[in-house]
Formats: C-alpha cells, structure tokens, sequence
C-alpha cells in the first residue's frame, strides 16, 4: 500500500471492529533477546498500568497520527519516541487516563476527540508498566501546546508511511549492554520498545 493510499477513517474504524492481531503483528519490533520469553507479554507480572492514545486526524490530504520526543528530563524513557500517554491514576478508566494525558502533554482537548477503540497492551519489562493504547480521530488537526517538562519534539507522521515501513535492527548499547534493537526508521527518529509494538499492531489491523 503505497503512502498515497493511506487508509481512510471508516477503514480504521473497521479495522477496530474486528479481532486484533495482537502479539503476533508485534514480535517483528520485540528485540530478539526477549521473544524467548514472550510469556512476560501475555501475562505480565504486578505492575502499573498506563494509558496513551493514538490520535488520528487529517493534514495534507491524509490521516496523520502524533509522535512525541520525550523530553531528558523525565523519569523514564528519556528521549524516546513515544505516543501521547502515562500513569493511570486512582478511580480512573484507562481510556480516561489516554485522555488525560493526550490534554497535560500536548494540549488535546479531549471533549474533541472521538474515540475508535483499543489495541492489544503492551508490557514493557524496563518501567515494569502494562501500557493500553487506545485510538482517537479528530476531525481537524488539533492545536498542541506541548508541555516542555515532559515533550521535546511534537512528530506528525502519515499514516501511509506507517503501513509502508519496514523493522530495521541495529546492535545498540542500552544502560552499558549491547542489545540488538528492532525499530521504525521515521526520517531522522528511531521509533521502537512499546510504542514500536504498539504501531505494529496497528498497521497490521488495517492491512
């Protein structure tokens, strides 16, 4: 599918309709060293749970979704390329706290935002959160005031160059071990971890 053929928002919603992939669309961006241990994703240990939205909207003529870089300053996952999302707070759905956190991190008004559906969560072994992704449309493009204490980078990708991309791995050294890492090549940013699964499963719903 070429990025001029992205899929349209009634495609999307269709594809949220059906049974997910689930794990087996995401094991491309898993790093080899954790596939043998893939029981960890499916039942993950006692952890935090965490929400974050996917949010669709069109630019340009196409659907758009929204990367952020997070900023050095934060207390996981310095740096990374990562979707809109944190911590669940007490008394709070899952989807409420993709929404919260949608507003605190990059302004999205979330009484703006319809919501599609979910995808699979993902379990990420460094931060030990189960983290839920959920997928929202906007019919225009929203108006982001990034918070600069946890967003460095707001990142407007076409959905088409999702469906067109491809894993790449590369040996990396993570906290002084090499590992070898799977991810997205988005010009210069380098998406992988969760966000990259989270992606994966996305792309293969709609294809």
């Amino acid at each position: 599918m070429s990025a001029n053929a992205t899929a349209s928002i009634e495609q999307v919603r269709q594809a949220l309709a059906r049974p997910l992939p689930g794990l087996p669309a995401m094991l491309p961006m898993i790093p080899p060293d954790r596939r043998a241990d893939l029981y960890r994703y499916l039942t993950p240990p006692p952890c935090r749970h965490a929400g974050a939205l996917l949010l669709l909207y069109p630019l340009a003529g196409s659907l758009h979704f929204l990367l952020t870089r997070r900023a050095e300053s934060v207390e996981a996952h310095k740096g990374q390329i990562s979707l809109p999302g944190g911590a669940q707070e007490d008394g709070e759905s899952l989807q409420a706290t993709a929404l919260r956190e949608a507003f605190e991190e990059v302004g999205v008004d979330p009484a703006k935002v319809e919501m599609l559906g979910s995808l699979s969560p993902v379990y990420i072994p460094p931060s030990n959160f189960y983290l839920h992704p959920f997928v929202g449309y906007m019919a225009r493009k929203p108006d982001y005031n990034a918070f600069a204490g946890e967003v460095a980078e707001l990142i407007e990708m076409p959905l088409g160059d999702l469906l067109e991309a491809k894993a790449v791995e590369e040996d990396w050294v993570i906290q002084g071990q090499p590992r070898r890492v799977p991810f997205y090549a988005f010009g210069p940013h380098k998406v992988w971890g969760a966000t990259a699964m989270v992606l994966a499963e996305f792309a293969a719903a709609l294809l």
